[in-house]
């Protein structure tokens, strides 16, 4: 059995009064929070939904994701997290290319309307049968969906979950890749579970623990290393909807969180507020926290050392990918720390560098960095060509270049894709690139990442204009946030005469960066 809804079965029964969620003024134990999914999870079967269909989600950190996922879960369905910032156009290809059944929408608010666009979406994917509402307000009684909030108070008490074998898939995460469109990749249960088994034991979390979600759940690194992880181990889960770095330090001392995890850019943030605030809290969660871990992109060595010092707590750095899992590699407690690596392979897993031929390199030299293990997804949904370029006689192709030192310990040393990633957020110069093709005036478009010091990187687009059209800076940058989530639009943007090209008319990104 390796439905990952059985972590929390076991928990309500034998941990029935711990406490599983913490969410502003609420607390909510195992058997509550149980008893919560059961319901949700009567009232999906009773929409006729089946074992491997997919329904996807869209919620910020609140106790309905916990509970709409393990509900999932429950049921034998498939979960696909959406990114909470998606419009309406993105929300649709979404759930058209995993072929969702229906989707479970937050509600949100004017500033974040997220059920708006998630009803726009639903309403543009024929395939898609049901909108489920998580309501906030009264204000949106108008979109023609099931009401969350009234399952929760109807549905059964009990519910059973579902046999699911190791090789079942359990959730789709979308990622992008060289080509622009978005993929989703396929991860078992056993994936799903032998993950979380891994970051449990290498944070060494026990049920008398307290973590915090700061990521956000819908991301990889959020639901397996910080969720997932929380609940195989019967601890406390604070949830954080929007990452303000007072809010956080408040949240970690009310509590006495043990388990922080985020991305670098929220360290930064954590660490600025902190050198600020010198008697805020700082003495207090030094004595209670017991662990810090950075993952999403590389920290720098000044940050992770300036944190330390600050807060008394070891910050151990990992690695990995929505198609591992995601973590991959990660620096351990019990063993020596390099400042810069992430470390080495989880127990079970296999690295290796190698070059553009597959050949494997020898320790010291720069190359791809390959995967092989339990935490391999089983491919990309519906895409067996990109699968198979991706994953070749097993090994999984990261398009990062690493090397090793003679320890083991990896260095991540740049990126072979044209990925962005600003503020923890990724961004995909061609999906960019795409919308911008689409308005009446723009002739080419290239989108590359600029370096900023909080942020990692930020979106710049260079844009040539069809000739005899008219339109400014200011007014390319606006249009592009009616298409695409905010932290996807450039903040920076030139309207150019050319762009550097190969004699083969590729564009030469790497001429246009500064």
């Amino acid at each position: 059995m390796y439905n990952l809804a059985t972590n929390l079965e076991r928990n309500a029964t034998f941990r029935p009064n711990n406490i599983a969620l913490i969410f502003q003024e609420q607390k909510i134990t195992y058997f509550e929070l149980n008893k919560k999914v059961n319901a949700i999870a009567d009232h999906l079967t009773q929409l006729n939904i089946k074992p491997d269909e997919k329904i996807a989600l869209s919620c910020p950190n609140t106790p309905e994701f916990v509970i709409a996922y393990y509900a999932i879960q429950k049921i034998g369905a498939v979960v696909v997290p959406l990114n909470v910032m998606l419009k309406g156009d993105e929300v649709a290809y979404h759930l058209k290319d995993s072929d969702a059944v229906a989707l479970i929408s937050y509600q949100g608010s004017d500033a974040m309307p997220i059920g708006k666009f998630g009803y726009e979406g639903y309403e543009k994917a024929d395939f898609c049968e049901h909108f489920i509402l998580i309501e906030t307000t009264e204000s949106q009684k108008s979109i023609a969906a099931h009401s969350f909030n009234q399952w929760l108070e109807t549905g059964r008490e009990n519910f059973e979950s579902v046999y699911r074998t190791a090789e079942d898939s359990c959730v789709i995460l979308y990622t992008s890749g060289t080509t622009g469109a978005a993929k989703g990749a396929e991860l078992s249960q056993s994936n799903m579970l032998c993950n979380a088994q891994a970051c449990q034991s290498l944070t060494n979390q026990k049920g008398t623990d307290v973590s915090i979600a700061i990521l956000p759940l819908f991301h990889t690194f959020g639901q397996s290393l910080i969720m997932n992880t929380s609940v195989l181990a019967g601890s406390a889960l604070v949830l954080i909807s929007r990452f303000v770095p007072k809010t956080v330090l408040q949240q970690v001392h009310e509590h006495k969180v043990t388990h922080l995890a985020g991305v670098p850019t929220m360290f930064i943030g954590l660490l600025a507020y902190a050198e600020k605030h010198p008697g805020e809290y700082l003495k207090e969660i030094a004595q209670t926290l017991k662990v810090a871990i950075s993952g999403g992109a590389s920290m720098p060595v000044e940050v992770l050392k300036q944190f330390e010092e600050k807060l008394q707590v070891p910050v151990i750095e990992g690695y990995g990918l929505s198609e591992s899992s995601p973590v991959a590699a990660f620096n351990h407690l019990e063993f020596e720390r390099k400042p810069g690596s992430i470390g080495q392979p989880l127990p079970g897993v296999t690295m290796k560098v190698v070059d553009k031929n597959g050949h494997e390199l020898p320790i010291g030299q720069e190359g791809e960095l390959v995967i092989r293990g339990h935490n391999v997804m089983k491919g990309y949904y519906k895409k067996p060509q990109e699968t198979a370029t991706t994953i070749i006689d097993g090994w999984l192709h990261t398009g990062d270049i690493v090397r090793f030192d003679d320890e083991g310990y990896i260095y991540v040393v740049d990126r072979l894709k044209e990925l962005i990633i600003s503020g923890g957020y990724n961004v995909y110069p061609r999906e960019v690139e795409e919308i911008y093709m689409k308005h009446p005036s723009v002739h080419l478009v290239a989108v590359i990442g600029v370096e900023h010091p909080r942020f990692g990187e930020e979106v710049k687009a260079f844009v040539i204009l069809k000739e005899g059209h008219s339109v400014s800076e200011k007014e390319l940058i606006k249009w592009s946030k009616q298409h695409l989530a905010d932290y996807k639009c450039p903040k920076h943007l030139e309207i150019v005469e050319a762009l550097p090209m190969t004699a083969t008319g590729k564009i030469l990104k790497r001429m246009l960066k500064p």
